[in-house]
């Protein structure tokens, strides 16, 4: 018996950012650029809606309180960056990287993320619909306290990945390669698609009761009573 119990493994903590923004100076261009370098910077309650910041990178600065509707940041990179209370529809952030950043209050639907890579990433509070992390790589990232409607993490590969104070209705797992994810902090876990994707994964013997009957439907086994 004591074999088996040291043989136990328990589910690795993600890495959470550890982020010390230097003293910011006040963006003052005209817009966002293509392959842009932002430095140290900060925009706050700016109208960034449909500009194109396509593979810019983003390096300790703090997005505040912007508009992001249709904003082309497809391949940008983000590190060591807030984003707080950023919104917007159809923000496009497809192969863009993220690397020690905290996401703070947004509320988007429809962000693009995928083939991202987000890494040492804290999502935390605010309302994202229709997320699409589709093929990314997430590595310990920590969803907080924040709401996920439809979220779809087709064939991405989740890392050291942690769900907490959180709800997730209608989640895509499909096709996802899980280890260490933790989702017994999840108050609400609704899964559409994926359940057999699970493996790699720890829920509570709550959540298992929940989803029982996606997982007997998925092994084709019939509940009668």
């Amino acid at each position: 018996m004591a074999r088996k119990g040291q043989q136990q493994q328990t589910v690795k903590a993600a890495r959470r950012p550890e982020l010390r923004l230097p003293e910011l100076a006040a963006w003052e261009g005209g817009g966002l650029e293509p392959d842009g370098d932002y430095d140290g910077l900060e925009f706050a309650d700016l109208d960034l809606a449909g500009q194109e910041g396509v593979g810019s990178r983003f390096m300790d600065c703090a997005v505040r309180r912007c508009v992001l509707d249709e904003a082309g940041l497809a391949k940008a990179r983000f590190l060591d960056s807030v984003l707080d209370g950023v919104r917007g529809v159809g923000t496009d952030l497809s192969g863009a990287s993220l690397r020690d950043v905290e996401l703070v209050d947004a509320r988007l639907g429809g962000v693009q993320l995928h083939g991202a890579v987000l890494e040492r990433v804290v999502v935390r509070g605010g309302k994202i619909d229709y997320l699409n992390l589709r093929t990314a790589r997430l590595k310990d990232v920590v969803f907080e306290g924040c709401v996920l409607v439809e979220p779809d993490f087709g064939g991405a590969v989740l890392e050291r990945v942690e769900f907490r104070d959180c709800v997730l209705r209608g989640v895509d797992f499909s096709g996802v390669r899980m280890l260490d994810v933790d989702l017994r902090g999840a108050v609400e876990l609704g899964i559409a698609r994926g359940v057999d994707a699970l493996a790699g994964a720890v829920i509570s013997a709550g959540q298992l009761f929940e989803l029982a009957p996606a997982m007997a439907s998925q092994l084709g086994v019939r509940v009668v009573p």
